[in-house]
């Protein structure tokens, strides 16, 4: 059998286009490297969310801490005073108060030293001059001072006056066996009090000042007779 030739076929040789060839492998290696390089750069983003979500998570104060208390340093706070026990012995000190936090951000708003982890929950030691950290500049409020005393109509015989204040001592002194005022006698130097006593031959007597302020109770009659 007689071999052919293109030339003698009367046929042309066909072109290969390796101009194309090359182009699609360029575009190939070009669209590997970027698939690679974004892989690449994923894990970052996702170890950063990690890590916040670690940071932000409330963890429950346990009852082996020992805490009290409704919050602190405010009522309703996440964080509370921890008290003595086996998790919390050797981060407590004299001269600090020892507070549980839920997370990172309530401890680190305490402004103490977070001395400790336990179960999540962060241990803040805060000393005693900083104790009341968080309750305004100057601590807590100071009391309000008590309403002034409204003066007596009669500072003798009004309810809570002398007279009062006279039956209250000899009914004490004498067991509770007061019976009722028998007398009121007043004078520029104070008044005279008599209070009649079950079983005493004699009234008992009261003095005290104009102003109501009793000065003193004693059993009138002989001590012998008492």
């Amino acid at each position: 059998m007689k071999s052919v030739s293109y030339r003698q076929a009367g046929k042309r040789r066909p072109v290969i286009q390796w101009g194309n060839i090359i182009m699609r492998k360029i575009a190939v290696t070009a669209l590997l490297a970027f698939t690679l390089a974004a892989c690449g750069s994923e894990p970052a983003p996702e170890s950063e969310e990690t890590e916040d979500a670690v940071a932000g998570e409330i963890a429950a104060i346990p009852e082996s801490l020992s805490p009290f208390g409704d919050g602190y340093p405010a009522s309703g706070d996440a964080c509370r005073r921890l008290g003595e026990s086996a998790a919390t012995s050797n981060y407590l000190d004299d001269s600090a108060i020892l507070v549980g936090c839920p997370n990172e951000a309530s401890a680190e708003a305490l402004g103490g030293e977070i001395v400790g982890n336990v179960d999540g929950v962060r241990l803040v030691s805060i000393a005693m001059g900083d104790a009341n950290v968080g309750m305004g500049e100057n601590g807590p409020a100071e009391p309000a001072a008590p309403a002034p005393k409204t003066a007596l109509k009669d500072p003798i015989r009004s309810p809570g006056g002398l007279e009062t204040k006279c039956l209250a001592r000899v009914n004490e002194m004498t067991g509770g066996n007061v019976i009722g005022t028998r007398q009121i006698e007043e004078a520029e130097s104070g008044v005279m009090i008599y209070v009649n006593v079950e079983g005493a031959q004699a009234p008992w007597q009261c003095f005290g000042g104009r102003d109501g302020s009793l000065q003193e109770a004693y059993y009138g009659g002989s001590e012998g007779a008492l």
